[in-house]
């Protein structure tokens, strides 16, 4: 069928140890907050309920520590490297070391830190080191996400 684009995320091959990727910047808000509640039904009240997270160890309210971890994915996929060439996520660890306020500006930085080829799955590991970087240049989140990409196709292949 014609109007087909081939992928533009970088395929197994392509990535090389100590790559990286910087995203953009987005602001945190309310309405991210509220709508995640939703989504999640997390509704605990350090999120939701100012007067509670008020007189909380935050003293005010905070994202939800998979939000931002969400955040952090959109804003890595926006960059393309993975479009139509990521053939699953496999795997990740993550640690929450600073809140994320309501009015936080965060953006995601990735790190190629392991390579393993996997032929039989039809392609191979990338391990990622990835942080969550707040407006003050330090990481509120981190971890590795472990990623699978696909195979280069041979040439006179269709990706």
């Amino acid at each position: 069928m014609a109007g087909f684009s081939p992928p533009r995320g970088r395929y197994f091959e392509e990535f090389a140890l100590g790559d990286s990727a910087i995203s953009a910047g987005r602001t945190v808000t309310e309405a991210d907050i509220v709508n995640f509640a939703g989504l999640s039904g997390d509704f605990t009240q350090i999120h939701v309920n100012a007067e509670a997270a008020g007189r909380g160890i935050f003293g005010q309210r905070i994202a939800h520590g998979i939000l931002g971890m969400a955040i952090a994915s959109g804003l890595l996929a926006q960059l393309g490297f993975m479009e139509g060439t990521v053939l699953a996520f496999r795997e990740l660890t993550w640690k929450f070391s600073l809140p994320i306020f309501i009015g936080d500006t965060i953006h995601a930085e990735a790190t190629v830190a392991e390579l393993k080829p996997v032929p039989r799955l039809g392609g191979g590991i990338v391990t990622f080191e990835v942080q969550v970087i707040n407006q003050e240049g330090k990481a509120a989140q981190s971890g590795k996400w472990i990623v699978l990409m696909a195979h280069k196709p041979k040439p006179g292949t269709n990706p």
